[in-house]
Formats: structure tokens, C-alpha cells, sequence
């Protein structure tokens, strides 16, 4: 809870520069409970966890923008850092541009999980009463800085640039936040926009030399996220290294995290979001066919172990955030770390192909498949549902 005597502070600016109606309309907003229905809220949390899909189903292609403009730090850091945020709440500098502010903040305080702590209580909505007028213009503005992120993940994946609106909003973010290194400490302004989606199509103009080497991306971007998802966000509260991280607490949203990040890998791998089948241009159906009986042997022992992993995810005893020391947390550290080991040995016989044309014309086929369709679709889709998250929010206020 936030401290019951915080100062009275400014609002926040009267209009949204993402052509939103500002959340407070008020010059003189205070720490006053408020005024609001509950099934608004409700209905804001149900849209936060739409949202918070979205995104963990992001996490295998958390290289290119998520990781160049600091996106994954900003929007996903946890803990929550609440003595942090209780600051904040009495920051009348602060509290007086928060739009301005948030883009420079602490990451702990913003994002999915600054929502979060305001929104949720032990896995249910926190009751309309407990939700202050400070707390209300706090979330109004982390959640348009949100989707200002997820529009900006949008518009650097979109390489044929189709949203001249959300463009504009990925350059005007770049250009206004900052650079933040793996300790979470600022580390300078952001560089210029750049279209990681026309990189990842055309080798040689981008970060990928070889379009072998953009497709081997596509495997390490999976095996960074079951590497996370197993030593740490399981891993660590497991073996009591650090009972403290803990993934969406608040929510009771853990295990549906660990899942969503792993369904991020089987679209990344299957080639398509959704996906329950290899499609036709994707990286799994080309080494099952490519005519290499230990490459499709290695495929298939990836297939079977991601059917595994998200069945030992799913099987975990819930909630995690009460049951992070159970047996079932074991076993499914144990089978996404088979996964990894699966992944790793298809990775290392398809470094054998490097410099061969015909697996090259191959690689950006599937290349471009899987910007349109796996990187594009999900970033769009979380872009288009973190709109609706901060719409909801906007109305939670009477």
C-alpha cells in the first residue's frame, strides 16, 4: 500500500502526444481514493494480462529493438522496486510531468510490472478503493509509455514501414529515452531509428552478415529465453539463490509467463504466431527436409523436447509465487534445459552449411517468413492490446 499522507501534486499534461485523452484532467490531483467502478478495473487487469501475453510470446526475439533501445529492461524489469515507487508518489517534480519522467525512471518502477503492483493483489484486482488518485495517474502514464514501447517494436520489425502513426511514435521514442545497460543503471540517449525488420531480410545491411547467420539467430534468441525462464525466473527462487525473483507476483501470473515464453520459441522455431504445426517456410520444416538424416533426427528430438517442456511448465503446482520450492519446479528446469541441449546440437550441424548457396537462398525464405510472420504479427498484436491495456486504464476513473 502507498503511504496514506502523500502532498498534493500537479497533473499530468491535459493531452497525450499518442493523440490520447490524458488519464487526469485535474490541477490539483491528490492521494484521494479513486473515483471508479470495479468492474473497470477488473476489466483493466483482464486487459493487462492479454497484454503481458503478448509479450512473454516476444521473448525469443528479444535481440534487434527490444534489446538496442533498452525496450526489454524499460517495460519488463522485476522486482518491483515499490520504496522506489512509493518515492515517486511523493515527488512533486515528478508527479507534475510524468510522461516527461517516466521516459528517465528507475526501469523497477515502470512497465508491465509497475502495473502490476498497482493493478493486482495476491492474484486477483485490487479492490477500486484501495487505488489513489496518485496511484491512477501513475498507471495512466506507465501504461501510454507502454505502448509507446510495444508501437516502437512494431514500426523497427515492420520492414515495409505500413503504419506511418506508429513510425512516428518509434522516432519519437528513440529519440527521447535512454539507454540502459544489464545492471538496469542509465547508460545514455538511444541511437537513431533503425528497421531491424529490413536487416533480418537482407543480409549484409544490418547486424546479419550471412542469411545462415540471421536464421542461427532464430535458434539463440530461443535458447536465451529457456536459459532465463530455467536457471533464473524458475531456477533462481528454486534453489533459494534469490527468493525474491519472482516473475509477476502480484498477479499470481508466473507459471502462465514461463509458458507464454516458451510458445514464443515454438512460433519462432514453427514459423508462424500460433502455430501448432511446422509451416512450409520455417526453420524446423527445412531441417526436417533438408535432406540430412542427422539434422531431421535433430529436429525431431526438438520437437519432442518442447512438447515436453511446455507440458513440465504447465504441470508446475500453482501459484509459484507460493510454490517456488515445489518438486515439479525441477522437473521442468530439467526439461528446458533438455530443450536447450536439443537446440544446440541442430544449431551446431546447420554452422555446417555456412557458404553453401542453396542453404542460403533457403535461410532468407525463412528469414522472411519469420519477420512477417512470427516477429511482425506478435509485435502487432502486443502493440494493438497494449493500446486497449491503457484505454482500460484510462477508464478505470469515473
Amino acid at each position: 500500500m502507498m503511504n496514506k499522507n502523500l502532498l498534493k501534486v500537479a497533473a499530468i499534461a491535459a493531452v497525450l502526444s499518442t493523440g490520447f485523452v490524458s488519464c487526469s484532467d485535474d490541477d490539483d490531483a491528490d492521494n484521494s481514493v479513486v473515483t471508479g467502478s470495479q468492474a473497470a478495473l477488473d476489466q483493466a487487469c483482464s486487459d493487462w494480462k492479454v497484454a503481458r501475453a503478448n509479450w512473454e510470446q516476444s521473448e525469443a526475439f528479444l535481440f534487434g529493438a527490444a534489446d538496442v533501445y533498452s525496450i526489454d529492461p524499460h517495460t519488463d524489469t522485476w522486482p518491483v522496486a515499490a520504496n522506489d515507487l512509493a518515492d515517486v508518489l511523493r515527488d512533486t517534480k515528478a508527479m507534475s510531468n510524468l510522461d516527461q519522467f517516466i521516459k528517465t525512471a528507475n526501469s523497477g518502477i515502470l512497465g508491465y510490472h509497475g502495473l502490476e503492483y498497482v493493478l493486482f493483489r495476491q492474484g486477483q484486482p485490487r479492490q477500486i478503493s484501495q487505488i489513489t488518485t496518485l496511484e491512477y495517474s501513475y498507471i495512466c502514464a506507465v501504461a501510454k509509455d507502454l505502448y509507446n514501447a510495444t508501437a516502437t517494436l512494431e514500426a523497427a520489425w515492420d520492414s515495409k514501414e505500413s503504419n506511418a502513426e506508429r513510425h512516428q511514435i518509434a522516432v519519437n521514442y528513440v529519440a527521447t529515452h535512454n539507454s540502459i545497460n544489464d545492471d538496469g543503471d542509465v547508460e545514455g540517449a538511444l541511437g537513431s531509428f533503425q528497421n531491424f525488420g529490413k536487416a533480418f531480410k537482407n543480409p549484409g545491411t544490418g547486424d546479419w552478415d550471412t542469411a545462415l547467420e540471421a536464421t542461427l539467430e532464430i535458434i539463440s534468441g530461443c535458447q536465451d529465453i529457456i536459459g532465463e525462464v530455467g536457471d533464473s525466473k524458475i531456477g533462481l527462487p528454486f534453489t533459494g539463490e534469490d527468493a525474491t525473483y519472482i516473475e509477476s507476483p502480484y498477479a499470481y501470473n508466473s507459471i502462465t509467463d514461463f509458458y507464454d515464453n516458451i510458445v514464443s520459441c515454438k512460433n519462432a522455431l514453427y514459423g508462424q504466431m500460433g502455430a501448432t504445426t511446422p509451416t512450409q517456410q520455417s526453420l524446423i520444416y527445412f531441417c526436417q527436409n533438408a535432406g540430412n538424416a542427422t539434422l531431421a533426427a535433430q529436429a525431431k528430438n526438438v520437437v519432442t523436447k518442447l512438447d515436453a517442456a511446455l507440458g513440465k511448465i504447465k504441470a508446475m503446482k500453482a501459484p509459484f509465487a507460493l510454490y517456488y520450492s515445489d518438486a515439479s519446479c525441477k522437473v521442468a528446469i530439467d526439461a528446458l534445459g533438455d530443450l536447450d541441449d536439443a537446440l544446440e546440437e541442430m544449431s551446431e550441424t546447420l554452422k555446417g552449411y555456412a557458404g553453401n548457396a542453396t542453404v542460403e537462398a533457403q535461410c532468407k525464405v525463412i528469414n522472411e517468413n519469420y519477420v512477417d510472420n512470427v516477429v511482425l504479427a506478435t509485435y502487432r498484436t502486443l502493440a494493438d492490446n497494449a493500446q486497449k491495456l491503457y484505454q482500460a486504464i484510462v477508464k478505470v476513473r469515473n
